[in-house]
């Protein structure tokens, strides 16, 4: 079994990006992105309607961390401290060393490749840092651009499951996509 350790927290980079923990002061962004239907119309979850909603989820984010269930990143752009997004590992399943992966970006950051680029280096994170065996991607069908950014950085569907989550009265299809360590290109 995998032992998780987040301590101290690590932050990330890439060509334009870096990933920094979550903070407070990233508040009005976690609102945006969380209270936004456009950028959560794929996420069953309840929209974030305030900033003690923001801040609840921040918290939530960082307890996961302190507890090493879980680790999320803001995406910044290098050179601005604004967080344009959130990425992490979830459902972490330290006895079968496997994690899922979640990513979303606000809207008018869509199509300049910077989830793509954020998923490369925490998939990098998650085989060499966590020891993980494989990293998956659980997304609504009709998520598109999802789809492309994991098609982009080498994960293969794995399943198609119809109907299989209910929230607020309707049921959700998933589909599964998934990452090998022996098939990830670093």
């Amino acid at each position: 079994m995998l032992i998780i350790n987040f301590h101290p927290f690590q932050n990330l980079e890439t060509e334009r990006l870096l990933l920094r923990q979550l903070d407070n002061k990233d508040v009005n962004e976690v609102l945006e992105l969380r209270g936004n239907p456009e950028t959560m119309k794929f996420i069953p979850r309840p929209l974030a309607k305030n900033t003690d909603d923001a801040l609840e989820h921040i918290k939530m984010i960082n307890d996961k961390i302190d507890e090493n269930v879980g680790i999320n990143w803001a995406i910044t752009i290098k050179g601005s401290d604004k967080m344009i997004g959130l990425l992490g590992h979830y459902r972490i399943q330290p006895e079968n060393h496997r994690a899922e992966i979640g990513y979303m970006i606000l809207p008018q950051y869509n199509g300049k490749g910077y989830v793509t680029e954020a998923v490369k280096a925490v998939m990098e994170y998650g085989f060499n840092q966590m020891n993980l065996h494989s990293i998956e991607a659980v997304i609504d069908p009709e998520n598109i651009a999802s789809e492309r950014v994991l098609q982009k950085n080498g994960f293969v569907k794995e399943a198609h499951i119809l109907e299989n989550e209910l929230y607020e009265g309707k049921f959700w299809d998933t589909v599964i996509y998934s990452m090998l360590k022996r098939n990830y290109k670093f």
